[in-house]
């Protein structure tokens, strides 16, 4: 891991917007050298000081947490079974509608949502737009899933934020490689 940080990179690390880090830093709670060039940096170890200080969980975002998100039990039994076995070296959690989803996102912070777009109550739609229009989760990456796969669906959800929208029932081998896709390689988070 990298010994500092950039501001983007600290505020990924404590799951808060660079304008939050920025006025730690002004405000002088969290400790930053500056590049000749007049940029801040952040030490790994102050930052993981004032996290514990602050009762702030600090991530090293590896990539690997997922959150499933559906109302069918079958549906969802199923992509447990496919992480289980296919993607072992993932963190996974589901939510069973559109309100645990909301505090699953706050609590789980995952870096992809598999997001069915039909649910009772809070629907996939209102689901992706909280998702993206939050600057603490703004970087999470959604895929959309329904069983009503239209072009009007396709475009909401798009419209919402999904980077892509896949049909029910969905092709397994591909929801493994779009997962492996989206994870950090492991040297990559080493440099």
């Amino acid at each position: 891991m990298k010994d500092y940080l950039t501001p983007k990179e600290t505020a990924d690390a404590l799951r808060v917007s660079p304008i939050t880090v920025r006025v730690w830093a002004q405000k002088g709670l969290l400790k930053a050298s500056t590049t000749a060039g007049g940029h801040r940096r952040f030490e790994r170890s102050e930052i993981e000081r004032f996290a514990r200080e602050k009762g702030i969980e600090f991530f090293q975002d590896d990539g690997n947490r997922v959150l499933i998100v559906d109302d069918d039990e079958d549906h969802l039994a199923l992509l447990c079974d496919v992480f289980r076995e296919r993607l072992p070296e993932c963190e996974y959690e589901t939510a069973r509608d559109g309100f645990e989803a909301g505090q699953k996102v706050a609590t789980f912070k995952p870096h992809l949502v598999l997001l069915d777009l039909k649910m009772p109550g809070v629907d996939g739609f209102k689901v992706c737009r909280n998702i993206k229009q939050s600057p603490e989760t703004e970087r999470i990456r959604v895929i959309a899933m329904t069983g009503y796969m239209s072009d009007d669906n396709v475009r909401k959800i798009r419209y919402a934020g999904a980077e892509l929208c896949l049909e029910k029932p969905l092709d397994l081998n591909r929801i493994v490689e779009l997962v492996k896709s989206y994870q950090k390689p492991k040297d990559a988070m080493s440099s």
